[in-house]
């Protein structure tokens, strides 16, 4: 979706953070701190020091791809605390390889609502993290499928249960293969956590099929709900 649908400067105009993800009593202010117009979250990162701005390319693309988690490409909103008018900005960091993926704050800013107030120990505790990031990775995350692993087996909605090496395995005829799409994100999701630069690549390969036909099996299994979405910029 193009961002030209969203007001400029609506801070929920990539998904990352919605109203609805906030517990009562706080709330998501429509436009960015100071009411900016752009999202300054690469220069409030250059501030605190998650500036990537002096990290070669190489380096970045290492990060990227590597099995850790990322600390470039953090998100800042800003939040406000509907009683004590509390201003907040959480930064949300995208951790690709957790299973299943999550979003987690790994950043946090206080400000009270007038300049030179005390930040309480009170005020402190007001902020429900842990809340507001299980709402964000029910809604962005929530997969149907689960992984259910019982003597070293994953159990598949039809009953059938398959050992986790044999997700190398060719998946079969997507329509005579029972829990196809649930195979073809347990497939995904192993070879990704296992580092595939590009996972959709390698299952073509282990499944003898065109590039075309895996990607097509893993936009089918996000539809459905069995994968979480793709992250723009990243292969497979």
């Amino acid at each position: 979706m193009s961002d030209s649908s969203h007001r400029r400067g609506d801070q929920s105009h990539d998904g990352l953070l919605l109203a609805e993800d906030l517990p009562d009593g706080w709330y998501l202010p429509s436009r960015f701190p100071g009411e900016r117009d752009d999202d300054a979250s690469a220069q409030i990162d250059a501030v605190l020091g998650y500036d990537d701005s002096a990290t070669t390319e190489s380096q970045l693309d290492g990060e990227r791809t590597s099995g850790e988690n990322e600390t470039i490409d953090g998100r800042w909103r800003y939040l406000e605390h509907e009683a004590t008018h509390t201003r907040v900005m959480i930064r949300l960091q995208r951790q690709l390889f957790a299973v299943p993926e999550e979003i987690r704050i790994t950043g946090v800013i206080y400000l009270p609502w007038r300049p030179g107030d005390p930040i309480t120990s009170q005020l402190l505790r007001e902020l429900p993290t842990a809340r507001i990031e299980a709402a964000i990775n029910k809604r962005l995350f929530a997969m149907k499928r689960t992984e259910t692993i019982t003597g070293g087996k994953i159990a598949l909605p039809s009953g059938h249960k398959i050992s986790e090496r044999d997700l190398l395995n060719p998946l079969g005829d997507p329509k005579k293969t029972p829990d196809f799409y649930e195979l073809v994100a347990l497939q995904h999701g192993h070879l990704s956590r296992k580092g595939d630069k590009n996972p959709s690549a390698t299952m073509a390969e282990i499944n003898s099929v065109a590039l075309s036909t895996a990607q097509g099996w893993v936009t089918r299994a996000r539809e459905r709900g069995l994968l979480p979405p793709g992250r723009r910029g990243r292969a497979g």
